[in-house]
C-alpha cells in the first residue's frame, strides 16, 4: 500500500484516521436512523425486515438534508 501511496502522491490524498471511529463515519449515522425507525418492529420472518430496512433507505434517497446532516455531523471538511 505504501508503495502505491507513494507512486501517486502527486493526485492521492492519504489520511490515517483511527482504527474504529463511528463518529468519522457517514455510514454509521444512516444506520443510526435506519435503526431508529425498526427499532421496535417485531417481524415475522427476514423477508419483513428487509423490506422495513430498504423502505427506509428509499425514504432517505429523497431526503438529501437528511444525509447531509449525517456528514456535517462527522466535522470532517467537505472541501479539500
Amino acid at each position: 500500500m505504501r508503495e502505491f501511496i507513494d507512486a501517486n502522491a502527486e493526485w492521492l490524498t492519504v489520511f490515517q484516521l483511527p482504527t474504529y471511529a463511528p463518529d468519522l463515519n457517514l455510514t454509521e449515522g444512516v444506520w443510526s436512523l435506519v435503526k431508529r425507525d425498526i427499532g421496535n418492529l417485531a417481524a415475522a420472518d427476514l423477508g419483513q425486515i428487509t423490506r422495513a430496512v430498504k423502505r427506509k433507505l428509499k425514504m432517505l434517497q429523497y431526503r438529501p438534508e437528511v444525509i447531509d446532516g449525517c456528514l456535517a455531523g462527522t466535522d470532517l471538511p467537505l472541501d479539500l
